[in-house]
């Protein structure tokens, strides 16, 4: 048992490290790059302005690639990202945010794990590209999903996955509700201003957010149900739904300003975040 707490402490140690704290305050700024990305190109396509075209995080950093200085912003990309990645892990197993081991405090940290992954996968991407491999094409749920429906319960398994979308969905209006993430903020070192603006931008974030994941798990609900995987849909083909419906333009506008409210939080939590070991 000595030697289990001895190992323990040493990780912990190792989280609290300031190089890597200031490793995953990048990857905060990276995340915001690609919600802010997401956001803008949507909005463009509501006011018909800019190239006219609907991706998610992974498309985002394709985009932010398509410069001159491409190889180096998924350098910086893939380091911030992947330090993000190993956050998500450490607020997952010593909970420094305080969640709790209640039901509430592992289901959020069990979506510190889940964010994990998906930026670990996004971390592959960029090594993909700086390999030299050319940029995925297609819609990525889609693909996912047509995976999935080559197993012999892949229908029941695609309306599980589409269920726990939607799940999420409420759960980030839940979140945009309660703003527990504004605990996890420095208060301290913030003016009332900051720390307002900081909340409001994480709450309307989260709004939208919860919308677009609804949206998404109800078409991944109907490719389970109909074993058709072009029916599902990603946070792309989510933002082409709402400009569809009455008033497409103004609810696909306020969704996008939503998605770069996320990328604003986002740069506010590079700054602010209680980090391992920080109790400012």
């Amino acid at each position: 048992m000595t030697t289990v707490h001895a190992g323990t402490n040493a990780v912990k140690q190792a989280a609290g490290n300031p190089l890597l704290q200031l490793l995953e305050r990048l990857g905060y700024v990276v995340r915001g790059a690609l919600y802010a990305v997401m956001g803008l190109l949507a909005l463009g396509i509501a006011v018909s302005v800019g190239p006219g075209q609907t991706t998610d995080l992974s498309g985002s950093l394709v985009f932010l690639t398509g410069n001159p200085f491409g190889k180096l912003v998924l350098i910086v990309a893939a380091i911030g990202l992947a330090a993000y990645s190993l956050w998500g892990f450490i607020r997952a197993i010593y909970d420094p945010l305080h969640r709790g081991s209640g039901a509430s405090g592992y289901a959020a940290r069990l979506g510190f794990v889940s964010s994990a992954l998906s930026y670990a996968a996004i971390v592959i991407l960029a090594l993909q590209l700086l390999a030299g491999s050319g940029a995925p094409s297609g819609d990525s749920t889609q693909k996912t999903i047509a995976s999935v429906l080559t197993h012999p319960a892949g229908g029941a398994l695609t309306i599980l996955i589409g269920l726990i979308a939607i799940g999420v969905g409420f759960g980030q209006f839940l979140e945009a509700y309660r703003a527990t993430f504004a605990q996890d903020l420095k208060g301290a070192e913030m003016s009332q201003s900051e720390r307002t603006w900081a909340i409001r931008f994480g709450r309307f974030g989260m709004i939208a957010r919860g919308v677009t994941f609804l949206v998404i798990g109800w078409f991944v609900v109907q490719a389970g149900i109909h074993h058709d995987p072009a029916q599902a849909q990603g946070f792309g083909g989510a933002f082409q739904f709402l400009l569809g419906q009455p008033f497409g333009r103004v609810l696909l506008g306020v969704i996008a300003l939503g998605f770069v409210a996320l990328g604003l939080h986002s740069f506010a939590c590079a700054r602010w975040i209680r980090l391992m070991g920080r109790t400012a």
